[in-house]
């Protein structure tokens, strides 16, 4: 049975009362793969779980993009978000990720280089045989890369070094959850998506999963999940502006489930000129040239390119709305919630998790039809930019979803010491 926060955070009950005897975990006096952990990432002593005892906690990170990321990477930006959070609530926290990530937490590099910027001059190079040396050579295998990530972290969690382990790595980490002794979450962050994945989902369906909505549970009902935990943004990266400009924002991937070129006809209907911010993905790159493009004209249609949430930032708050008429059922959106902290309310599909992330009429609309959201935007007026910002300060800021994260990890720590099936 879920319980809900004022927050708007789903948790199951947790048990705090009495828990296990004091317990000495072990100190790793080794290298941890080739990232070696120094004295201050050792295991440390652990005593009795209270409520208030700190807890250690590995996060796993993508490694497609550095954390916090620069542009794109939106499963980096929370799991970066939430690693300071925990830190900041007095938790040792341990970051896996990539190269060049930044955290004020204890930091585990993993790969040389985040994947996605990765030295092109590498990854352009192509498979052949060195004379000199016999051996073959090519561009960089990230499956095995990914795979030595996921290991340097469970090689520490089987020294005991952490109380939990919380993954962010879609569903590759979970394979290696039953061979460690701390429970390991994962967030799903919209992997059940893909059907390909559900046999592993099925293997490994009693584990806890981590929903960032309860829409995303729709992909796949049957696992064991223990919380729907909303992502949170920084919510100071992104001040509120009241006064707002003639112009409509579509932020995110340009891609056919994201609906740009829908937004573009909404906005041309509309008579509302319309900026697009995001990465052009190279498997889209014909959508990009045959449906948006030719109606990118620097007037009415505006492509800004891939932007940083700093670049980001003054479009969310200047705009009269976000417009996101999506063509999936979208688990989250965090685009939809950094523009509501500018004050700016959202266009979106009733789709996925969007009747969770606005409340229409109060934050931004619902549409069902074309026709509906055009008709959205003549009633804009309506929308309270501090009631935008309200929304997202209670129910999605870093700090919130840090909460309810917490109460995740001390009911599955809790459970695993007192010996409680997960």
């Amino acid at each position: 049975m879920l319980e809900t926060t004022h927050h708007g955070v789903f948790v199951l009950p947790l048990v705090y009362s009495g828990v296990m005897a004091a317990t000495l975990l072990r100190i790793v006096k080794r290298p941890i793969g080739n990232a070696s952990i120094d004295q201050s990432t050792q295991c440390s002593e652990v005593s009795m779980l209270g409520q208030f005892e700190p807890l250690r906690i590995a996060i796993l990170s993508p490694v497609s993009w550095p954390v916090p990321p620069e542009g794109y990477g939106p499963w980096e930006q929370v799991a970066g978000n939430l690693t300071e959070q925990l830190v900041k609530r007095g938790h040792e926290v341990t970051l896996f990720a990539a190269a060049g990530s930044k955290t004020a937490g204890k930091l585990v590099e993993t790969v040389p280089h985040p994947f996605s910027l990765w030295p092109e001059q590498e990854t352009k190079d192509h498979a052949r045989l060195d004379p000199d040396t016999g051996l073959l050579t090519g561009p960089p295998n990230f499956r095995a890369l990914e795979q030595q990530h996921i290991a340097i972290c469970m090689e520490a969690a089987r020294d005991g070094c952490f109380d939990v382990v919380h993954s962010h790595l879609h569903i590759h980490a979970v394979i290696f959850s039953r061979l460690i002794d701390c429970p390991m979450v994962s967030t799903l962050h919209g992997a059940a998506w893909a059907t390909a994945n559900h046999p592993v989902f099925d293997r490994y369906r009693d584990q806890p999963y981590v929903s960032i909505s309860n829409a995303e549970r729709a992909f796949k009902p049957d696992l064991n999940y223990v919380a729907t935990v909303y992502n949170g943004i920084n919510i100071d990266a992104f001040p509120l502006c009241e006064e707002k400009e003639d112009y409509l924002l579509f932020a995110g991937r340009l891609s056919p489930e994201k609906g740009t070129a829908e937004a573009i006809e909404i906005a041309l209907k509309a008579g509302m000129p319309l900026r697009l911010a995001g990465m052009i993905e190279s498997q889209y790159r014909d959508y990009y040239d045959q449906r948006i493009k030719p109606h990118v004209d620097g007037r009415n249609i505006t492509y800004l390119g891939l932007l940083s949430q700093r670049e980001l930032a003054p479009h969310y708050q200047h705009a009269r709305a976000l417009i996101c008429p999506i063509l999936w059922d979208e688990p989250f959106g965090l685009t939809c919630v950094e523009a509501q902290a500018c004050g700016t309310p959202m266009i979106g599909s009733r789709r996925g998790a969007f009747p969770e992330l606005i409340q229409s009429g109060e934050t931004g609309f619902l549409f069902d039809t074309m026709n509906e959201a055009v008709e959205a935007v003549k009633h804009l007026d309506r929308i309270n930019p501090n009631t935008c910002r309200t929304n997202v300060k209670t129910r999605f800021s870093a700090p919130v979803m840090a909460e309810g994260y917490e109460a995740v990890y001390r009911r599955l720590v809790a459970q695993e010491r007192q010996g409680v099936s997960l």
